[in-house]
């Protein structure tokens, strides 16, 4: 039996809700009767304006401020969450850094830059094995729940043909590792859990914004596609998927 159909009237927590992939999963969620609470994470209030506008339309969402680069902040985050709800059924980590202002991928090994790749894994990969220990409580029930985050093909060390990109490939590829080993650990603590990794294909989205020309137009999806077609193969999980890694046509993906 599959997990979401086991769900009724649970709790959703959509990590980085405030925008792209993120943003497009509460509005989803909002409209998933099965959830009777959204709760929607966000770094600024400043760049989260569509995310704070919609809670107060929803009394059903509610938003925490939470930098994923930071414990204290994660674990006060949870702990404001908890004192709402003791559990949740669904997770999702929609954190993801690929380039800013100074930093973009590395097309070469002159280019590697040690602060620019801590960056890398501190949002990519450490955020989300600390989003895996200070959730553990909210997930350790004995009704069946999900703890999804994106991640991305690139993270395939055995996918990698191209090369170049260092700091995202690699960030991606440990954030897979720090997911999979938690999952095993899970697998013993939090029995009713299961821990899935997804790529979610390239997405119109400021984050992919730079690297769209060589994409097909029909491999650059919506955010609004992109998050119906996670929704269906997170629809499909069961507690044998835990610590599986899934693209977007829910076909598995190599580690």
């Amino acid at each position: 039996m599959t997990i979401f159909s086991q769900i009724q009237l649970g709790q959703a927590l959509v990590i980085g809700g405030n925008r792209g992939i993120g943003l497009g999963f509460v509005q989803q969620l909002l409209n998933h009767r099965q959830f009777d609470q959204v709760f929607a994470t966000y770094r600024t209030a400043s760049s989260s304006t569509e995310l704070l506008q919609l809670a107060q339309h929803d009394d059903r969402l509610h938003c925490i401020a939470m930098d994923l680069t930071d414990e204290a902040q994660i674990a006060q985050g949870l702990s404001q969450l908890q004192a709402i709800t003791p559990r949740l059924h669904f997770a999702i980590n929609c954190v993801g850094f690929l380039h800013d202002g100074a930093i973009t991928p590395e097309k070469a090994l002159r280019q590697l830059n040690p602060e620019h790749l801590m960056r890398y894994f501190q949002v990519n990969s450490i955020g989300a094995a600390l989003l895996a220990k200070h959730l553990q409580p909210l997930l350790n029930h004995k009704q069946p729940n999900i703890f999804a985050t994106i991640s991305a093909k690139v993270g395939s060390i055995e996918d990698n043909r191209l090369g170049g990109w260092y700091g995202y490939r690699a960030s991606k590829a440990a954030l897979n590792m720090f997911l999979k080993t938690a999952a095993i650990e899970y697998g013993r603590r939090c029995p009713a859990t299961a821990i899935v990794m997804l790529h979610p294909g390239t997405t119109d989205t400021r984050l992919s914004e730079p690297f769209q020309r060589g994409v097909p137009p029909e491999k650059l999806f919506p955010v609004e596609k992109t998050v119906s077609l996670l929704m269906d193969v997170l629809s499909h999980i069961t507690l044998d998927d835990n610590g599986s890694f899934f693209s977007w046509d829910g076909s598995p993906l190599p580690w």
